[in-house]
């Protein structure tokens, strides 16, 4: 059996690679990566690409997924949609296949216009009740004392240590005919039969307002923790009563927190599927459920794909908006 094995490189050969190769690491490798991350990428910098980066991961790579699906065909397989880039005959031909059909039934479908009205409608109401509710709350919070500050604060925050469904399903518990409060409203005589609380447009309003109201008063505390009470004292000062104080005052100045509170209310409120789900009606669905049907019971994910994408550029539209007055205010700062 005669073997053949390659030969040996000489001495000199293998002394002027590991030279090579310990000049390229000593210019360019991870000593150099250190220094110039020490150099241009410390302070700032450094604290801007953190969260840039985990959107890029977690938001932008996502939605690119997203949109790409929403382009394709459906078909029975796994994955449940066709490739947009395909090679044919054997890898010589590239064939590209764009379907605009998604985003057209979408738009024309009545069924998911009204489902994303209706959804519309119960986050705008929600939203309003939330900061209608958390208004005073977060005023009452930021005008207390510093001792009681923490504690209530630490009460807006407890029902965040409870399982979210666990919540909603105690809501459920409050609400049905012979639930705590249609039997404690019979006891007092106040009603003769049971009302129908639960799996009603209004049970959605309270389990949303319940469930994001901390989003609410959070961003409203942090705004009015801020505001100069000087200018209260000088506005009774002045003569002004305490409810025009605040209307001239508190209130202009505290916009920029309820902006910032109505979106966080808002936006997640569009597709909220549990609290619908559990506490709503069975004859009106709202988006996230569509969503929910079309991904996992239909199966067409080109479809749910669309829908989430128009969904997303819907309420991207807020964002901008709220973006540009803050832009506004910070440039009217400035100056």
């Amino acid at each position: 059996m005669v073997r053949i094995s390659g030969s040996p490189a000489p001495q000199g050969l293998s002394n002027s690679r590991l030279g090579l190769l310990h000049a390229l690491l000593h210019q360019y490798g991870p000593p150099r990566w250190s220094r110039y991350v020490r150099e241009h990428w410390s302070g700032q910098r450094l604290v801007i690409a953190v969260p840039w980066i985990w959107l890029f991961l977690f938001f932008i790579v996502p939605f690119l997924i997203v949109f790409k699906i929403s382009f394709s065909e459906i078909r029975l397989a796994m994955p449940p949609y066709a490739p947009l880039f395909e090679w044919l005959e054997e890898g010589r031909r590239l064939v590209t296949t764009l379907d605009l059909s998604n985003y057209a039934f979408v738009i024309s479908d009545g069924l998911y216009v009204s489902t994303f009205l209706y959804s519309l409608k119960i986050a705008a109401v929600s939203t309003v009740l939330c900061l209608l509710v958390g208004y005073p709350m977060a005023y009452g919070i930021a005008r207390a004392a510093p001792t009681t500050r923490s504690l209530l604060l630490m009460l807006i925050i407890l029902p965040f240590w409870t399982s979210f469904l666990l919540r909603v399903y105690a809501w459920m518990g409050l609400l049905k005919s012979d639930g705590v409060i249609n039997n404690v409203l019979l006891s007092l005589g106040l009603i003769d039969m049971p009302l129908t609380l639960l799996y009603t447009d209004l049970a959605v309003y309270i389990g949303i307002v319940y469930s994001y109201l901390p989003f609410m008063i959070l961003p409203l505390y942090a705004n009015l923790e801020k505001h100069d009470i000087t200018l209260l004292e000088a506005a009774a000062d002045l003569g002004a009563r305490p409810f025009k104080s605040f209307f001239l005052i508190t209130l202009p100045l505290s916009v920029p927190g309820i902006v910032a509170g109505c979106l966080l209310v808002f936006i997640p409120a569009v597709g909220e599927f549990v609290i619908p789900s559990l506490l709503g009606r069975a004859d009106q669905l709202m988006i996230g459920r569509i969503l929910s049907d079309e991904f996992f019971a239909n199966r067409d994910w080109p479809v749910a794909s669309a829908v989430a994408i128009v969904m997303l550029i819907a309420l991207l539209l807020p964002i901008m908006i709220f973006q540009r007055y803050q832009r506004r205010e910070l440039e009217a700062a400035k100056r």
